[in-house]
């Protein structure tokens, strides 16, 4: 596996080496040792898929609040999405700033997301799929998110905007007031 350092640190676009022959293919999605290189020494607790209809769906901007902060590790494995992070740990150097990249089953990329950020995505296709593994089970009492289009952040999704969920429309909006997390 190669990782490709982001610009905000500690995140990490994965591109999988993988094998190729008459068959098809066989590639490794994760080697302990591998992230243990990175800092990562715990455990996947869970592990989620999603799956999203709609071209110009925007999922997010997700995160569980400290102590139950997540490391995630996130794939698409059908169609294509614009995955975002943005930098919610208030002593970074790049607090508030957001980063994004294509995951598709065509390129067979991940992202590789520490606690302290908020995540989403946007489908570019139809019928999208992602898988999640997370290093914190789900605690519905540290749920949280931020505004999907907060002026503040200023996210450029790709295309146009078509479903967003009630929950989702519904997070707040970056203030001065905003500490991080």
């Amino acid at each position: 596996m190669k990782f490709i350092p982001t610009k905000l640190e500690g995140a990490y676009v994965i591109e999988p080496s993988f094998n190729k022959d008459d068959r098809g293919l066989f590639m490794r999605t994760y080697c302990k040792k591998e992230f243990q290189n990175l800092g990562f020494s715990g455990d996947w607790v869970q592990m989620n898929h999603s799956v999203s209809f709609k071209k110009g769906t925007v999922r997010g901007m997700h995160f569980q609040i400290q102590p139950y902060g997540e490391v995630k590790l996130v794939r698409c494995i059908a169609g294509a999405v614009f995955d975002v992070i943005v930098d919610l740990r208030k002593e970074s150097e790049t607090f508030l700033q957001w980063t994004g990249v294509e995951l598709s089953s065509q390129n067979k990329r991940m992202i590789f997301i520490p606690k302290g950020f908020a995540h989403g995505f946007q489908t570019l296709e139809e019928n999208c799929e992602l898988i999640y593994h997370h290093s914190e089970f789900y605690t519905h009492k540290a749920e949280d998110g931020i505004m999907y289009n907060d002026p503040a952040i200023g996210i450029d999704w790709p295309i146009e905007v078509t479903v967003v969920s009630e929950r989702d429309k519904n997070h707040k909006l970056i203030n001065k007031e905003f500490k991080g997390i």
